[in-house]
Order: structure tokens, then C-alpha cells, then sequence
């Protein structure tokens, strides 16, 4: 196990260092360069050689480079002229709130897609798993955005039961004291990841259904509901770990989107207004804030695969 750990402590080092060194490129490929992207076009040449100077822009690009993780290593992420604030206390305000949409969208999608691919594999090929796989590949269809759109539609204008704006707190707590305005984005970001989930869950309890063991349990006379959630249950969480990791760039990403259409203030918001006002320094840090909770969260994810499943360390080892 700790070889198996360290053979992926590494990997995931490597994708970070690789995250950065694209990043510094970008930079560095912005029309007119870094310095006439961050000024702005009526930046005067003074001030463009200025900026240059302090910066360090004039120096060769692998002291520029190693400046520039160096920074990243000490928690400096670049510093916002469109908010006059550094981007590392923007995304210290931000990400938490972020974080919290995520993870409830995470909590919501997996609780309901694991009844619901249990559910579709014991009735497998009948009317109710061809109506919820129907669901499932419209919800797995159905961009974000348009779906967002229509749950205030209906929910906020043609039944007036939930908020159309999110929670406009600037700290958590703020957020969480106004739980009926965070169910319209909880649930357009969930339904992004419930038809994937329900789908794989499906697919692996079909398989362990037919496994010898379920045999086994049921010759021994355990109950259905206890063949299904001791048994089939347990083991189809697997693929559903690994999925948890690999869906995190899809979630963050939708959550730009769910957060722009729902007026949500965490990092989706920040990245999609330093998009349209071309902060560029927000734009990078909050890129590779993503590229490392992305790493982090596939890391994770194999970590756990590896736990539950002692085959998949044992076979690294070999």
C-alpha cells in the first residue's frame, strides 16, 4: 500500500507541475504579453515598463518561471487590478461557498442515484427501469444551463415556491441561513452527475447480482433486502469512487455555469466575471486552484478504490 501510495503522491505531483507550467504560458501568450493584458490598452509605455520591470517580466523565462511557482508555493496567486484585492483573498472568500455547492450537489446525487441503480438492476428490463433509464439519458443530455433555466420557470415564476437567486451571503454561514434559495443550484448542479452515477450503479449491481457470493448469501437464506444493501450494495460503490473523482472537473465547471445563471457568489461567479472583464491574474489563479482540487480529488479517489478494493494495491505492487 505505501508503495502504491507514493507511486500516485508522484503522478499527481508531476500533473501539478505540468498544470503550472501551462499556466505560465498562457500568461505569457495574453495579446500584447502579461503586462499590456493586466493594464489594460491604455496602459502608456511608461507604465507597461514599469509593470514590466517589477514584475520581473524582463528576466529569462525560467527565473520568471521559477518566480512564479515560488510564488504559487507561498500562497501568492497574482493580484486583481479589477478588484484592487489579491486573487488568494478573493478565493479565500469565494471557494468556501463554492465548495459547499459542490459537496451538497455530490451528497444529493449520490443518495439518490444508489437506491435508484439498485432499484434498475433488480427490475432490470422492465417498465420501471426503462422509464428511469429514459430519464436518465435525457437529465445526462440536458445541458446545465438550460436546465437551471427551466427549474426557475417552473419553481420560481410559474409556482412561486423557491427563490430564483441563490443565497447572496458572503461567508458560508451567511449561505446556509437561506437553505430554500440553495435548492434550485443544488439540484441543477446534482443532475449533472445523478444520471452518470445512477447509470454506473445500475451496471454494477447488474454484474454483482450474478456474482457466486450473492448466490451463496441467498442459498444461505438471507433476505432480499439484505442480499441487496449488505451485498450488491457495498461492492457496486467502487466504480461509483472512481467516477466521484474523474465527474470533479465536470462539477467545477458546472458549477461556473449554475453559479452565473443563479447569481451565486463563489468562485464559478468570480471566474465567470474575470472572464468578461479580462482580470487575467484571477482567471489564472482560479485555474490553477481547479487544476490542483482536480488532482487532489482523483487522488483521493484512487486512494479510496485502493482501500476498498485490496486487489488494486496488491496488483500495483506487482
Amino acid at each position: 500500500m505505501t508503495a502504491y501510495i507514493i507511486r500516485r503522491l508522484v503522478q499527481a505531483l508531476l500533473v501539478v507541475i505540468g498544470c503550472s507550467i501551462v499556466t505560465f504560458i498562457i500568461m505569457h501568450a495574453l495579446p500584447g504579453g502579461p503586462a499590456q493584458a493586466m493594464l489594460g490598452p491604455r496602459a502608456s509605455p511608461v507604465q507597461l515598463r514599469a509593470f514590466i520591470v517589477q514584475n520581473g517580466y524582463n528576466k529569462p523565462l525560467p527565473v520568471q518561471y521559477w518566480r512564479y511557482v515560488s510564488g504559487l508555493l507561498h500562497g501568492n496567486l497574482g493580484y486583481s487590478y479589477h478588484y484592487n484585492q489579491t486573487v488568494t483573498s478573493l478565493l479565500a472568500q469565494d471557494l468556501p461557498k463554492t465548495a459547499l455547492l459542490i459537496g451538497l450537489a455530490i451528497v444529493v446525487a449520490v443518495l439518490v442515484a444508489l437506491p435508484l441503480g439498485v432499484l434498475q438492476a433488480v427490475r432490470r428490463n422492465r417498465p420501471v427501469d426503462y422509464v428511469f433509464t429514459a430519464a436518465s439519458f435525457v437529465g445526462y443530455a440536458m445541458p446545465s444551463f438550460w436546465l437551471g433555466i427551466l427549474l426557475i420557470l417552473v419553481f420560481s415564476i410559474y409556482l412561486p415556491w423557491l427563490p430564483p437567486e441563490a443565497p447572496q451571503g458572503s461567508t458560508v454561514a451567511a449561505v446556509l441561513q437561506q437553505p430554500a434559495a440553495m435548492i434550485l443550484p443544488v439540484v441543477t448542479l446534482a443532475a449533472v452527475s445523478l444520471a452518470a452515477y445512477s447509470r454506473f450503479v445500475r451496471s454494477s449491481s447488474i454484474e454483482n447480482l450474478a456474482e457466486d457470493y450473492v448466490r451463496t448469501a441467498r442459498a444461505k437464506g438471507a433476505s432480499q433486502r439484505r442480499v441487496l444493501f449488505r451485498h450488491v450494495l457495498r461492492n457496486s460503490l467502487l466504480p461509483l469512487i472512481t467516477l466521484l473523482g474523474l465527474n470533479l472537473p465536470a462539477l467545477v465547471s458546472g458549477a461556473v455555469i449554475i453559479e452565473s445563471i443563479f447569481n451565486y457568489p463563489g468562485m464559478g461567479l468570480l471566474f465567470w466575471t474575470a472572464a468578461t472583464t479580462h482580470d487575467y491574474p484571477v482567471l489564472m489563479g482560479t485555474s490553477i486552484v481547479v487544476a490542483v482540487a482536480t488532482v487532489l480529488g482523483n487522488l483521493i479517489a484512487d486512494l479510496l478504490y485502493a482501500w476498498a478494493d485490496p486487489r488494486i494495491r496488491h496488483a500495483g505492487t506487482g
